[in-house]
């Protein structure tokens, strides 16, 4: 509760974190608008594909124009001015950033410069949930190696919620259940980029759809976006996904104890310690009242009577019995609140959320029918959305991770819902994500899924 003054010293001192971004999309964007009122922080650099698409952004969340002229990285450094390049690997080498944000969302891309930080001795903010899904468990295992700090992204649901699952640990309650709400109804598995449009219109009227990407949107209808960042919670707090994935039960922020509690006594989960998302829709289409369709949540319970009759005493939002409550955040504020992760791991050396352990996948499953010769297009797109599977199941079924389902050719007909293997599709062996990938699945094949304590089955502290 001191980054504030911590960051005020460093203002004081002269010292600010120098910070190199790559990526000007939405939420790097957010993030540009309050790292310049941010004391003790400076954005030396800023990377992006188009840097005069980047420029426009920074004018338009009032960056003044003599910040952003064209200067090089030490000119910025040595005014108090920003750096805008097309070329990341220029502050990623750079001696004189502290902390590179990863913000572009392509897994390949996330992976690459990852590394490229790593090697270089810098504390890495993954923006990028897709490459934390895909590889995050290795990459994170190499910066601890390197005595360097990856942290996923504060504002984004996965860090809040890992947060919240360490706030319930600290006080001594286990959890039953962490994760977020969305808007979702089955038939959304099918959505499309094309058919996007008509689910958005109901509850988000949008009159200029010119800063929309429907590809990106249609991630998050589809279920695309709650498999990969439910993956990426379960990896860093040790709790696992059920045996059959991502269930959706629908539920207002005043249910969750009751829904997210075991069948066995009257609740939706398989069993207690597993990510849940809830949805803001009924499965007959009307909303769900006070629903939690931003927000994050965590059910929790504890071994003492004493505690349980407190959850009742101080309307903990508890269930009915009194033995599980529910703390919930109702929204989040994604790149505005960015500046926590980069503060956390500058001065304090601890990431906002980090994968410990390999517990959870993401794998790709066909919308449709699809045959062999089709290129899939990976998330968002027509052909695949992405299923959270056990990661040991995912290992011994040999699936396709959806992050490389992307430009690749089928080699076998697939029927609709039917999660895809690496041996139904054209993979180039030498691709860089690819070796990652293997290499990850390789070091954490012999390793025992962790139980909810970030310790393995077995109760043995992971490595």
């Amino acid at each position: 509760m001191n980054l504030s003054s911590m960051l005020k010293e460093r203002a004081a001192a002269g010292r600010p974190i120098r910070v190199g971004q790559i990526g000007a999309g939405k939420f790097g964007t957010m993030f540009l608008s309050q790292v310049r009122l941010t004391p003790g922080m400076h954005l030396a650099g800023l990377a992006d594909l188009m840097p005069a698409r980047a420029r426009q952004r920074l004018t338009g969340v009032g960056w003044p124009s003599e910040q952003i002229e064209a200067c090089t990285l030490g000119d910025a450094l040595e005014a108090g001015r920003t750096f805008v390049t097309d070329d990341a690997l220029s502050l990623i080498v750079s001696p004189d950033i502290d902390v590179v944000i990863e913000a572009t969302g392509d897994p390949a891309t996330g992976i690459r410069l990852a590394q490229a930080a790593i090697a270089h001795g810098k504390h890495i903010v993954m923006v990028n949930v897709e490459a934390d899904a895909l590889a995050g468990p290795l990459l994170a295992r190499r910066a601890r190696e390197a005595g360097v700090i990856y942290s996923l992204a504060w504002g984004d649901q996965p860090a809040l919620i890992c947060e919240q699952v360490d706030w319930a640990r600290a006080c001594g309650f286990s959890v039953v259940a962490a994760g977020k709400g969305t808007r979702y109804h089955p038939s959304y598995h099918q959505s499309t980029p094309d058919t996007v449009w008509d689910i958005l219109m109901q509850y988000l009227p949008i009159q200029d759809r010119s800063h929309i990407n429907p590809k990106m949107f249609n991630s998050f209808l589809d279920g695309t976006k709650s498999g990969i960042e439910m993956t990426a919670v379960s990896n860093a707090t040790g709790l696992v996904p059920q045996s059959g994935g991502l269930r959706f039960p629908p539920a207002s922020r005043f249910e969750l104890a009751e829904v997210l509690k075991p069948r066995s006594e009257g609740g939706a989960l398989e069993k207690k310690g597993v990510t849940e998302v809830v949805s803001s829709l009924y499965r007959d289409g009307k909303d769900v009242p006070h629903h939690l369709a931003m927000g994050t949540y965590v059910v929790v319970e504890s071994e003492s009577q004493y505690a349980a009759q407190c959850f009742i005493e101080y309307n903990c939002l508890q269930d009915r019995s009194g033995r599980y409550a529910a703390l919930y955040r109702p929204t989040h504020m994604i790149g505005l609140e960015l500046g926590i992760s980069v503060a956390s791991v500058a001065l304090r050396g601890e990431p906002t959320g980090a994968p410990v352990c390999f517990n959870s996948d993401v794998v790709a499953t066909a919308k449709r029918a699809l045959r062999k010769g089709e290129i899939l297009d990976g998330e968002g797109g027509f052909t695949v959305w992405g299923r959270q599977v056990p990661a040991p199941v995912s290992l011994a079924e040999g699936y396709l991770p959806l992050g490389l389902a992307s430009d690749v050719k089928l080699t076998s007909d697939i029927a609709e819902g039917q999660a895809l293997r690496w041996s139904d599709v054209a993979i180039d062996d030498d691709d860089d994500a690819v070796k990652v990938r293997r290499e990850m699945e390789a070091a954490f094949a012999g390793v025992r899924p962790a139980g909810p304590s970030g310790s393995d089955t077995m109760g043995m502290p992971l490595r």
